[in-house]
């Protein structure tokens, strides 16, 4: 795995086995896992997962196909109910949380198979992204009562200013069906930082873009962390990518953490290598 030149951050210990960027050290993570785990007819698809990622950190988590990340993903927004362990964020106990509560409380997500509402355009797309913060009431809406009109010029406002992240401004009106791969995949990364999350989860978001576009993302993942100044967790089998711009990696296999540490530290684990590799044999 090629490691391209990348800012170096250095990853303090916190009191449990998991590490945080120096620079959040002095707060509270915002999202914490412990002893994480979930059984499927009597099968452990992911077991004993701890992490723990900084207020403002870019964290990778990597693995073989079937490792169980996208597994855990699930469990983080609720999808899943963990069948042992607890999810933290912001401090506060997830496990009595709905999908829809996990959202408001911060964690915005991206899919494997882009889940778009291919129909409506763009900035409908983004619009319903802004629900949890939209202020006016039913009567106000069935209505159109002034405070309805502001809420929508606000809203608009804001989704354009989403956009401009990506240079996307001029497809405000466009239907989200109509619009390039690459496009529709930086679509939904904008609608998901219109719920207003401090933690955003992308699983897989280079997944079928070409080199050029995956460079182009690789800033702009930067550049949404520095902006918004919130975490992002990141799926990603494009090492280059992970190597890039993560500063926290954790590799999972068979649904169990076996290496955490900075790029550097993973990309010359023996473990980390014989999970992608296999083992090598004996002469």
């Amino acid at each position: 795995m090629s490691t391209p030149n990348r800012p170096r951050t250095k990853l303090v210990p916190m009191p449990s086995t998991n590490m945080l960027p120096e620079r959040d050290i002095d707060k509270y993570p915002v999202l914490e896992c412990r002893n994480l785990g979930i059984d499927f007819g009597g099968l452990s698809a992911v077991k004993e997962f701890n992490i723990a990622i900084g207020r403002t950190e870019i964290a990778g988590l990597i693995g073989p196909n079937g490792a169980g990340k996208t597994t855990v993903f699930n469990l983080l927004t609720r999808v899943y109910k963990p069948t042992r362990g607890s999810v933290l964020l912001n401090g506060q106990d997830t496990a009595n949380m709905t999908t829809a509560q996990v959202n408001q409380a911060g964690i915005a997500r991206t899919f494997q198979n882009i889940r778009l509402f291919k129909d409506l355009t763009v900035m409908d797309n983004i619009l319903i992204g802004m629900h949890n913060s939209m202020r006016y009431n039913l009567v106000s809406s069935i209505l159109r009562l002034p405070k309805y009109w502001l809420e929508e010029k606000t809203s608009r406002e804001r989704a354009l200013e989403l956009l401009s992240i990506f240079d996307m401004e001029s497809t405000a009106n466009h239907i989200a069906g109509s619009l390039p791969y690459g496009a529709q995949r930086r679509l939904e990364i904008v609608r998901a930082l219109a719920t207003n999350p401090s933690l955003l989860l992308l699983d897989e978001p280079a997944a079928g873009m070409n080199p050029s576009e995956t460079a182009e993302l690789m800033e702009n993942i930067v550049k949404i962390r520095d902006t918004f100044g919130i975490a992002i967790l990141l799926i990603e089998h494009d090492m280059n990518l992970v190597m890039g711009i993560c500063e926290g990696i954790a590799v999972l296999n068979f649904g169990q953490v076996i290496a955490k540490g900075t790029p550097d530290e993973i990309n010359s684990n023996p473990a980390v290598i014989e999970a992608y590799l296999g083992k090598k044999k004996e002469a």
